[in-house]
This record gives structure tokens, sequence and C-alpha cells, in this order.
């Protein structure tokens, strides 16, 4: 039997989701809880989506060969800082990695002077100029299929670097705040973080919606701009079946 996983979490105190000796990750803290409630020595987790140091996420998904565990009691062992959102059986041969069609990703702002309070750690404090047409633009340039090396860095595991980008675009949910929603196939490291630094240098007028679209041919990755940090990203959440995880002229999540 296979089952299937949703978690979420928050990844300021996690070296990333994959398990590395030594250090504190989300996949290394999901596996002991597993294995407590499972009754065994150890449990393997395939995960939809690997997240850097510091990210987070609304939607991760992964699967493990196995019964079906109880959410609360898996809540009850994990650390405050993830949640066990889901445990169901799957179909048999589910794979959360080779299954998934596409993945979402959300990357926020906080657009203002005034440094953040609630969001800090949450979302990227920006206070300087914002073009928001500028930024919509750029956004619509990444729909469709492109080579993203520009937009990873150079010492890479990748071999291949064209990505099919389904849906982008930024929204404003008020109170200086800006969502950037993207979902594609797959994603290369570091990817969104850089094409939202790289965008956020057009929204401040320095390059230009041109500049930026050139970037999507295959460019170095030194012409492209700055990575943004790692807290105002999230993994939105996870597509199988070619359905997609964002859609509509307001793209989010059921809830949020």
């Amino acid at each position: 039997m296979v089952c299937r996983l949703l978690v979420e979490y928050d990844g300021s105190g996690f070296a990333g989701w994959a398990a590395q000796p030594g250090l504190r990750t989300v996949q290394a803290a999901v596996e002991e809880a597993l294995g407590v409630v499972l009754g065994r020595d150890s449990v393997s987790l395939t995960v939809a989506g690997r997240t850097d140091a510091g990210v987070h996420a609304w939607g991760q998904v992964c699967s493990y060969s196995g019964p079906p565990a109880r959410v609360a009691s898996l809540n009850a062992l994990l650390p405050p800082d993830v949640a066990v959102l889901d445990c169901a059986a799957a179909s048999d041969g589910f794979d959360a990695r080779r299954d998934a069609t596409s993945r979402a990703y959300c990357y926020r702002v906080l657009a203002r002077p005034a440094r953040p309070g609630l969001e800090r750690g949450r979302a990227l404090h920006w206070f300087r100029e914002v073009d928001l047409d500028a930024l919509q633009a750029c956004a619509s340039a990444l729909v469709g299929s492109h080579d993203f090396t520009a937009f990873t860095p150079t010492e890479t595991y990748h071999v291949r670097f064209s990505r099919d980008v389904f849906h982008a675009s930024w929204l404003t949910r008020g109170a200086g705040l800006l969502e950037f929603w993207i979902e594609a196939d797959t994603f290369m490291r570091m990817m969104n973080r850089v094409l939202v630094g790289t965008m956020l240098e057009v929204a401040g007028g320095r390059r230009s919606v041109a500049s930026f679209v050139s970037l999507l041919s295959g460019r170095p990755r030194s012409e492209a701009g700055p990575t943004a940090p790692p807290y105002g990203l999230y993994l939105a959440g996870v597509g199988y079946g070619g359905e997609r995880v964002l859609g509509g002229d307001k793209p989010g999540l059921a809830g949020y």
C-alpha cells in the first residue's frame, strides 16, 4: 500500500526539506514521527518538491509505502513548525515526485516604507519604487516554454534548463502586500527567488521589461538580478493528473 501525505511547514528553523546529517530538516522530522506512529524502525518519504533552507510550504506532498497514519497522532509528535494536514491511501504505485505534473509557488513582498512587524520572516520588505504594470508584464512573459539558465546558480546539477510555465501573475492583497504566483511543470534550484529578485529590479526602474524578457532565452546567470531571500517563498501546492493548482484571474489556495 502507498499513502499520500499533505504537509505544511514554517521553513525558518529548517535546513530545507531533504534529510542531511547533523542538520534539522523537515524530511527527518516527518519520517521520525511516521516511524513512531507506524511502529517501524524507518520510513522513507518521496517528496514532490524539495524546498531550500528557510522556504515555507502550504501544500507539500509526499508519499511512502505503508498504511495510513492518524493525522492527530502524527501532529502530536511533530514539532510546532510542521503539521500534517492529511494522510490517505493513494493509488497503487503512486509516487509524489514522479507523478506530479505541476508545482505552484507564491512569493510574498511587503512593498511599503515602514519595516514589517507581523510580516517579518514571512515576506520580503521592499521599500523602493514599485511599478505594478512592469511586474505584471514580466509575469506575463514567463508563461510558455523558456530556457531559465539565467535564473539558477551556475554551479548546478540540472541538465535541462527549459521549463513550461502554466501560470504567472502578481497580485495585490492590500496594505502594500504583493504576491507573485507561478505554476510550472518543474522548477530549478532558486529559480523563483532569482525571478523575483530580477523582476523587482524592473519594478524599481533599474532594468527594463525588455531586458527581463531577453533573459528567457538561456542567458548566463550573471545577467540576471539578485536572489531574493528564502523566507518570502512558499510551496503552494502540487498538481497531479494534469490538474492545475492555480487558475482564474485571482489564483490562490482555498481558504487563504
